[in-house]
């Protein structure tokens, strides 16, 4: 197969838009209702619920500030330490620092690319103290939560469950972002149903949803004056954003199904090369698919230097590496990424506790499974608007890495 650029860029993901966005758009202009309040909201806000099956959801300006505002709801003080996924996007963490809490970063398992339960009871084991757990679900795969909720229940752990990624996922036939005693999703632009911004807080109380839309519109007293009592924030959703959003959502169930056919084309291709896919629990878990990722077999990495800005690896037949397949997904005009730089590998996250199952992470020759995935995986371009010739070139650009 003869290997040339693209004409037009292959993404990692990008929105993908149907029609009824603009008209649900176009009826927010048309009825003046352009702000933070309309009929938008109200329906993405009641649609949100009947997917996930919680039993309230308030819309707001990202997935970000959701999960501030469950970080808030958790009663997270300064100093208090808080357990949280460490092989993540850094949006997952700096909501706790916002409070003043300080993120205690749990290792990742191989089964799922997520917290590992076992590294989570031993960060108990080091820090009973802690109450709020932070997880989230890498890539829109579902983590281990049986075993990880029951480790918080048994710890009177507060569960917030970071289902940003992970929208139309189940586990054991139930929707991610109804485990967590706060919960939040994301419609950014590159997620599988986006509002180009925006995100939702999901819960079961409704005093903690009634709390939430009160802080996210200035927390404004109600007083017949501009009245606070304590602190808010500009986080509420418009009823523009929640229009593209309600345009999208009956789409769901197809952009997963696209987004599982490009998983299975680049299983099927790399079958015979020295990598996998990103794995699930296939007996428990339905992911979302909403990025495509490889790991590269240990053995069959050649050289690969990494610092906090720069890469570098030296060729080698047989071998390949994450840098070496970026660049040449890169040459043909397509989009790939790393892996999540794990946390504790972050320069602002450098001094923070980190805990593997084998206890303190950061002690001299403890192996970090995160730091592992980081460093021999990346993310395959992950279009659902990629057609199936598009990505064979992109699956030879990737085999020729390995000549």
């Amino acid at each position: 197969m003869e290997i040339k650029p693209f004409e037009n860029k292959v993404w990692l993901s990008s929105p993908t838009m149907h029609g009824e966005e603009i008209e649900f758009v176009k009826e927010a202009y048309e009825t003046n209702w352009m702000s933070t309040v309309g009929a938008n909201i109200n329906e993405v806000e009641k649609l949100v619920c009947e997917k996930v099956g919680c039993k309230y959801a308030v819309a707001l300006a990202s997935g970000t500030s959701a999960l501030h505002m469950a970080v808030k709801l958790a009663g997270v003080k300064p100093g208090e330490k808080v357990f949280c996924t460490d092989m993540t996007f850094d949006a997952t963490v700096n909501p706790v620092v916002y409070e003043g809490g300080v993120p205690v970063l749990i290792d990742t398992e191989y089964d799922t690319w997520n917290m590992d339960p076992e590294a989570l009871r031993r960060a108990f084991e080091i820090y009973p103290e802690v109450k709020v757990c932070v997880l989230a679900h890498l890539y829109g795969v579902p983590a281990k939560l049986d075993e990880i909720k029951s480790i918080c229940e048994e710890h009177g752990a507060v569960l917030i469950e970071d289902a940003a990624e992970s929208l139309g996922a189940t586990y054991k036939g139930v929707q991610t972002g109804s485990f967590g005693d706060y919960s939040a999703i994301s419609f950014n632009g590159n997620k599988i149903i986006t509002g180009s911004s925006g995100g939702m807080l999901l819960t079961d109380s409704l005093e903690s949803a009634n709390k939430v839309r009160k802080w996210s519109t200035q927390a404004r007293d109600n007083a017949p004056w501009y009245q606070h009592t304590e602190l808010g924030y500009n986080y509420r959703m418009s009823n523009v954003i929640a229009g593209v959003v309600r345009g999208q959502l009956p789409h769901l169930e197809e952009h997963i199904a696209q987004k599982k056919a490009i998983y299975e084309r680049y299983k099927e291709g790399f079958k015979d090369l020295p990598v996998k896919m990103n794995p699930f629990d296939e007996e428990n878990a339905v992911p979302n698919y909403w990025l495509s990722c490889m790991i590269i077999d240990e053995a069959a990495m050649c050289h690969q230097e990494r610092g906090d800005l720069t890469a570098t690896y030296e060729t080698e037949s047989g071998k390949s590496c994450p840098t070496e397949i970026l660049e040449a997904i890169t040459a043909i005009n397509a989009e790939g990424r790393p892996i999540w730089k794990p946390m504790h590998m972050q320069p602002i996250y450098k001094n923070n506790p980190f805990i593997t199952r084998e206890g303190d992470g950061r002690a001299e020759g403890k192996f970090s499974v995160g730091a592992d995935i980081f460093h021999r995986g990346l993310c395959l371009p992950s279009d659902n608007k990629m057609t199936a010739q598009q990505q064979a070139v992109i699956i030879e650009a990737i085999r020729k890495c390995f000549e």
